[in-house]
């Protein structure tokens, strides 16, 4: 069977190209320039690279027929305009699964805990999340009257190695990395309660494979990729300071004072999107249908993301973390 992964050298498919090819799929690789993944792997040798980039290519739908997919996994859809497009082209194909990358951004102001991934009323806080929501459940009424093969899989804050992860402000700052790093006191906002979902990238493509495996079980779904737990702004800066073999320095500020101490708007904007929807997603659904089980943990997760920014010189430490000794 062919599967076609767009956006296939990003976060999700670095990992899941090779486990693909390593399955014994024909694998198509669409990425919009020729970016290495994150990691090397010789299973990427197998598998086909396709150049394409989707917002700047008009005929991308035709060339994406043209490949005659049987599996289509798309990982930077962004547009319900293009979902429609998708269904529109594929509805009367070979097409057998298509998949969908939502995330947890659906998910509006968390009511009860955990949040329910079938949700038919959430309420997506921006632009970003409220597309995402409308391509789910547009998705999801195509599969329950015409039968359109689709699932949808909601990701957490994808972490790992290589990228820039969300920190205990919950922003991409550097600044409250280094700050702890160097034992400094740090403030975070409100109580430091509000939740973070980091989930390493690995482990959101496993869920993507572990979906196309169990299709028949997947087919008008939708799921939460999540690790095994998450965490609190508190949680995550006190874990970082014992990392780092310091004291926790932690104060809190309300609000519009913490928005001050940081600094910059767009950043606190940041902030502002990340926890003010906070809540718990839970992977159950995923473990009964899918078999899914993460194979790291949050706290393994952002351990392995803070070890890259050391390594490559965007935290500087002064001696080696404790973890690490």
């Amino acid at each position: 069977m062919k599967a076609v992964v767009i956006g296939a050298a990003g976060h999700i498919g670095t990992y899941l190209v090779p486990m693909l090819v390593d399955a014994g799929y024909e694998t198509v690789a669409i990425t919009r320039g020729r970016s290495k993944p994150y990691e090397d792997n010789p299973a990427w040798n197998k598998a086909v690279r396709v150049f394409i980039d989707r917002e700047r290519t008009t005929d991308f739908i035709r060339k994406l027929k043209d490949m005659e997919p049987d599996i289509i996994i798309d990982l930077v859809n962004f547009n319900i305009e293009d979902t429609k497009k998708i269904v529109e082209a594929f509805r009367d194909s070979k097409l057998s699964h298509y998949l969908y990358c939502s995330s947890c951004w659906a998910h509006g102001m968390a009511e009860t805990i955990p949040s329910d991934p079938d949700d038919s009323k959430k309420a997506p806080l921006d632009d970003y999340g409220k597309d995402k929501f409308a391509s789910e459940m547009y998705l999801k009424e195509q599969y329950r009257t015409k039968g359109f093969p689709s699932t949808v899989i909601m990701p957490g804050q994808i972490s790992g190695p290589g990228w820039a992860i969300i920190n205990p402000w919950g922003n991409t700052s550097m600044r409250a990395f280094q700050d702890i790093a160097d034992g400094k006191e740090i403030a975070l906002p409100n109580f430091g309660q509000e939740i973070l979902h980091h989930v390493h990238g690995y482990d959101v493509a496993q869920m993507f494979f572990q979906a196309v495996s169990h299709r028949d079980r997947a087919l008008g779904e939708t799921f939460d990729a999540q690790a095994t737990s998450h965490i609190t702004l508190y949680g995550y800066a006190k874990h970082l300071y014992e990392f780092f073999g310091h004291e926790p320095k932690i104060k809190f500020l309300p609000w519009n004072e913490w928005c001050d101490y940081e600094g910059v708007a767009e950043e606190c904007e940041h902030t502002y999107y990340h926890i003010v929807r906070s809540g718990v997603f839970s992977i159950e659904k995923a473990r009964r249908l899918l078999e899914y089980e993460p194979k790291y943990t949050c706290i393994e997760t952002i351990n392995l993301a803070v070890k890259s920014y050391i390594d490559r010189g965007l935290i500087k430490v002064r001696k080696r973390p404790i973890s690490e000794t």
